[in-house]
């Protein structure tokens, strides 16, 4: 396909010197409220106090950066992680204000940096779009940091604030001349709240790499001291980019993505369009340059336009006959690669986190604007457009033969019935938040496991064998493998869009499969499965991993359990003056149902790990990799990541 290049974004207004659209100065900051007490509950603003939280504050700081750019007046953001752990973020923005805020008596930086919801975004005309919606970014993490330290360069004077703990240790000073404008934050996340500090260069540099994406011309570099590492992205394709760098392992059906960007009742919007040969739907959609992993109305319109408009071309020109049915949703998305991003002015997200949308305008604003590009490109280019609909119309045949395949299943009392499968070995417990269940790794294990469980809150599911990869199956395929359909019956909450979790049966799902090769590649095929048919399994943290022990260590005076060879390695230290007995466990079945309840099941003494999604496009583009058809990218991500195995059977 040829990109439509005569479908750009309008001029927003951004690059607009008016008063109205870009003065910037202590007025301009709009104090909301007191400071609450951060620390004592930062999972409020941050989501958590694990790595996660911890990358989140730096997120917070490089969003007022961006907020910059995406108003015309930054061109180049800087983070790095310094050797002691603390992290830099620098920008050439117009800096921030110095001047005395009329509300607070204070200066607008040190408002900024302790004033919760103080920000140059309440007000409207500072910034006509933003990514630090609730103005408590700088002050939270100035909260929850040890120490803060703000350099400001504007009025070609360079001003310094140092905080500890959010408090100011003095007032803002002058310490110098400046060339330019801009803004350097370092902070060093409090030990405190947070424990040990170690930030992963890797999901910083994803998420780094994504918002340089999301801002056209926009420079910005990551660098890692410590580790020796450093990155610097730029894209002058923007989102068309995205989608290449998505679909780069792939066979695509167009070779260009259709690039849709205009703006609608003030909303930008940009969509970027691919298809390819497989089954999988990656849809990436992004407000304001924050990732909305629960997507939002944005997403719904897009969803919307793309399966009206591919219905009435597709009717238009005799691909579908006036008495054959429309194609589903489904089918216009299988296999589809698509970044959706919005603009807009005053964005409802749900929580400091902004997993989701909540505008009703930027559904319209976005059914709109891709309604109408879209539809003028496959006019335009009807071979591409036809490529794309017979792709379209044999997943509405594939999938039509996967739902009387359903249907039968159904008839026999095996999916979507009160009808439990026979090898499920069920709890007693009603209650849905109370229950678990284990998908274990064959019928041996599987009979440990229902003999040691607690039968009252366990459930038990043994798997025969590895399942299907379903990156490279048809859903037809797919449900006509008995081990995934007895997986869905068992949770009873469907899958892909017909996926609901108030029909969950078990609010615990747990992969315990053996500590070997096979284990492994069973526990990837059935992350593949999760991640690609029940992502809201995943993103509503129902699913866990089980970390069964690797030896046991035996005395004549005590038992251990060694759950990793480090661990292991350590306690042949402590014991190499005593006679051990050493045992590698290689199978769950190795172990009776003693053994397994006591270093697998107990919540009392286990260890569950939870499977979350740091970063969706990442996880996508490694399950493709992974699980897809081309060897040579899984050969080069094996090479490069076979240093940081930890557990390898030879």
């Amino acid at each position: 396909m040829i990109e439509n290049n005569n479908l750009s974004l309008p001029d927003s207004g951004k690059h607009k010197t008016s008063k109205g659209a870009s003065e910037y100065n202590a007025e301009a900051i709009h104090v909301l409220g007191g400071r609450e007490a951060v620390r004592r509950r930062p999972g409020m603003y941050i989501g958590s106090t694990d790595q996660r939280g911890l990358h989140h504050l730096v997120y917070e700081i490089i969003y007022n950066s961006v907020d910059e750019a995406m108003a015309g007046f930054c061109t180049r953001i800087n983070v790095t992680i310094e050797e002691d752990n603390s992290v830099t973020v620098e920008d050439n923005g117009r800096g921030i204000p110095v001047e005395v805020h009329p509300q607070t008596g204070k200066s607008a930086l040190e408002t900024v940096m302790t004033v919760l919801h103080a920000g140059a975004k309440f007000g409207g005309k500072t910034y006509q779009v933003s990514g630090g919606l609730h103005g408590v970014g700088a002050s939270v993490v100035n909260a929850l940091s040890k120490w803060m330290k703000v350099w400001v360069k504007r009025n070609s004077k360079l001003y310094f604030q140092e905080y500890a703990r959010g408090i100011p240790k003095a007032d803002v000073t002058v310490v110098g001349k400046s060339k330019g404008t801009g803004a350097t934050v370092s902070f060093m996340a409090d030990e405190e709240i947070f424990g040990t500090i170690k930030y992963d260069f890797n999901i910083l540099s994803e998420r780094v790499r994504e918002v340089a994406y999301l801002n056209k011309g926009l420079e910005i570099s990551i660098r890692d001291i410590k580790e020796d590492k450093e990155q610097t992205y730029f894209f002058e394709g923007g989102i068309t980019s995205f989608v290449r760098h998505l679909n780069r392992n792939r066979v695509v059906c167009h070779k260009i993505p259709i690039y849709i960007g205009k703006s609608a009742n003030d909303i930008m919007v940009e969509a970027a369009i691919q298809y390819n040969d497989g089954f999988s739907e990656s849809i990436f959609s992004f407000a304001n340059c924050v990732n909305t992993i629960d997507g939002g109305t944005h997403l719904t319109g897009f969803r919307s336009a793309l399966t009206r408009v591919f219905n009435d071309y597709s009717h238009k020109n005799k691909f579908l006959k006036d008495e054959d049915p429309n194609l589903s949703g489904d089918d216009v998305r299988e296999g589809l690669t698509a970044v959706v991003s919005v603009k807009i002015a005053e964005p409802q997200f749900e929580g400091q986190t902004k997993g989701k949308l909540g505008n009703a305008e930027a559904k319209t604003a976005v059914e709109s604007v891709v309604s109408e590009g879209l539809g003028l490109y496959l006019e335009e280019h009807p071979d591409d457009a036809k490529s794309i609909i017979d792709k379209c119309l044999l997943s509405a045949r594939a999938r039509e033969a996967a739902r009387k395949a359903r249907d039968l299943i159904v008839r026999k009392n095996s999916l979507d019935t009160g009808t439990l499968p026979g090898k499920l070995a069920d709890c007693s417990e009603k209650d849905p938040t109370l229950c678990e269940l284990y998908l274990v790794e064959g019928d041996s294990a599987g009979g440990s496991a229902k003999q040691g469980r607690e039968r009252r809150f366990q459930a038990i599911l043994p798997l025969r064998g590895k399942i299907l990869n379903v990156e490279k199956a048809s859903p037809e395929k797919m449900l006509g493998v008995a081990e995934i359909r007895f997986i869905i019956t068992a949770l009873g909450a469907g899958l892909d869009e017909g996926f609901d979790s108030l029909k969950l049966r078990y609010h615990k799902v747990i992969l315990m499969t053996d500590a070997d090769v096979d284990g492994s590649h069973i526990r990837t095929l059935l992350l593949t499965f999760f991640f690609r048919h029940m992502p809201k399994l995943i993103n509503e943290k129902h699913l866990f991993i089980a970390q069964p022990p690797l030896y046991r260590a035996k005395t004549n005076k005590e038992e251990r359990w060694i759950y990793s060879d480090q661990e292991r390695e350590q306690v042949l230290k402590e014991l190499k003056d005593k006679r051990v007995d050493w045992q590698r466990y290689k199978g769950l079945g190795e172990m009776n149902s003693e053994q397994l309840w006591e270093t697998t099941m107990n919540p009392a003494t286990r260890t569950l790990l939870e499977v979350s999604i740091e970063d969706a496009a990442k996880a996508d583009d490694v399950f493709q990799v992974l699980m897809g058809d081309e060897v040579a990218p899984r050969k080069a991500f094996i090479t490069a990541n076979a240093q940081y195995v930890k557990n390898l059977d030879i």
